[in-house]
């Protein structure tokens, strides 16, 4: 079966998005395509319909591909929740902690799991695109390696590097991957790709003929900067280290929906469609910068460390911001580990989540959450019981949130159960549903009672007409019948 890996030289180069561009390029031409990521490591996540969890990136690669995603696209996923330490995920269930001093321990069980989750994608299509992490020039981490060159070998995959000539320097990290790289994994690469390039590509001619001579690896095109990838969802939360200090004053007509960058945030793509409305300023607000005083909405946000990101919360003196705001009338949204942090306590006598068994909550919803090692990961349907509206979304969390609040539920299920809490005013209200945003319906509904009127976009319909232009600009830009080719097959 034909396959090709699509390797970096270091991270947000790009990978994810041509990986994505690619699958709905090859799935446009007829083709049965599989993405697929040996190993991840990210905060934002999707649940897949076989009741796991893989990354969030690749997940929308399956999108790209017209096909629902399985935990064998992503058998190794790891979630960082401290400095030290990652929740290990394991073709889509929860395995437990790795910490960072076992990174360089010897991963062969890990790695043959990915290895025999891609042969099973083989097997079910035509062609499969692999992504790297980070970079393999990282000769450090080599030895363990399961991400990079380590797969490539052990499944016989050859490789294309990518290089970001917008941060600078792309000559040198190409040629330099390559004088750091042993003779075997330099001979896996057969080719590389100039990514996120700005203006004329001629221009950059001579330095494709530098890279080439230097190397001896081909030139498989110049790719522009991608606009439209600002319309699907980010691999991380560097994107959001760029969004830069909040403004002194709301843009006129708009309401101002504000989100503290938790530094162990999680599936912030909750809040894309928001970022697409006309009338919604959504800011995150970076460490050290108070919660602005016209916040129409504060969100807490999902995260990682729930009570590590608490205690942060606390540090940044937002909690002083945030009963300030519900003082003066302010309105409170809590998703995830943010409805819980809304509450009186957050236990962990287990320390699933680290050294800290307890925190004290901020105190806005009457609710006690303990976290337990069972994780709730399912696709779910309701309504929101303040205005009616259709919600769809996932659950995707640990801790169990009881208390007097959750008898007034936030959503109710299709099944008959119910989720999160209300306050009587219904100002503050969280519940553990991502996604709900994406819910056009629900998403009118809610900023209608923020004083905005949606453009009512259907947030899916604009990510599948993302894919097709990204699609449709790198086959201008790519010689796809070499990137075929490396593929080890005519296609």
């Amino acid at each position: 079966m034909a396959a090709i890996m699509i390797q970096g030289c270091g991270s947000d180069v790009g990978k994810s998005l041509l990986v994505a561009g690619l699958c709905r390029l090859f799935a446009n031409r007829g083709l049965i395509v599989r993405p697929f990521k040996p190993q991840n490591m990210s905060n934002n996540a999707a649940v897949t319909p076989d009741g796991g969890e893989i990354g969030r990136s690749t997940a929308l690669q399956a999108l790209a591909c017209r096909t629902p995603p399985t935990v064998d696209m992503n058998p190794v996923l790891l979630k960082p929740q401290s400095d030290v330490g990652s929740q290990l995920i394991v073709r889509g269930r929860r395995q437990g902690v790795m910490q960072a001093s076992a990174h360089g321990r010897d991963k062969r069980e890990l790695l043959q799991i990915a290895v025999e989750s891609f042969r099973r994608l083989q097997q079910e299509s035509q062609l499969v695109i692999v992504e790297g992490a980070g970079s393999p020039a990282e000769t450090n981490l080599r030895t363990h390696d399961i991400a990079n060159m380590g797969f490539a070998h052990a499944a016989d995959v050859p490789v294309v590097l990518v290089g970001d000539i917008d941060r600078g320097h792309v000559i040198a990290s190409l040629v330099g991957a390559h004088a750091v790289l042993d003779e075997a994994d330099r001979a896996r690469i057969r080719g590389f790709i100039i990514n996120k390039f700005r203006g004329d590509a001629s221009l950059f001619d001579e330095g494709l003929r530098t890279i080439e001579d230097r190397t001896g690896w081909q030139r498989l095109g110049v790719v522009p900067w991608l606009h439209q990838a600002g319309a699907l969802p980010a691999e991380d939360a560097m994107q959001l280290d760029q969004s830069g200090v909040a403004p002194a004053a709301a843009g006129q007509g708009r309401i101002r929906i504000v989100i503290p960058r938790l530094p162990h945030i999680a599936n912030f793509d909750d809040f894309d469609p928001l970022r697409a409305e006309p009338g919604v300023e959504l800011l995150f607000i970076p460490p050290g910068q108070p919660l602005p005083l016209d916040a129409t909405l504060i969100i807490l946000p999902g995260s990682k460390a729930t009570i590590a990101d608490l205690e942060f919360f606390r540090s940044q003196g937002w909690d002083i911001d945030l009963l300030a705001h519900v003082r003066r009338g302010g309105r409170v949204l809590g998703i995830c580990a943010g409805y819980q942090m809304l509450g009186n306590v957050v236990l962990d006598p287990e320390r699933i989540e680290g050294h800290q068994d307890s925190a004290r909550g901020l105190g806005l919803l009457d609710i006690t959450t303990t976290m337990t090692g069972d994780k709730q990961l399912r696709a779910i349907t309701g309504t929101d019981a303040v205005t009616g509206s259709a919600v769809s979304g996932y659950e995707m969390h640990l801790g169990l949130s009881t208390g007097p609040a959750t008898a007034h539920p936030f959503i109710c299920f299709d099944n008959g159960t119910t989720d999160g809490a209300l306050s009587p005013d219904t100002r503050i209200l969280g519940c553990h549903i991502h996604g709900l945003f994406h819910s056009p319906a629900f998403r009118s509904a809610f900023l209608a009672r923020l004083g905005a009127q949606s453009n009512n976009e259907d947030y899916a319909h604009r990510v599948e007409q993302s894919l097709d232009t990204i699609a449709s600009q790198l086959e201008q830009s790519l010689d796809i019948e070499k990137l075929a080719g490396i593929a080890r097959r005519a296609i």
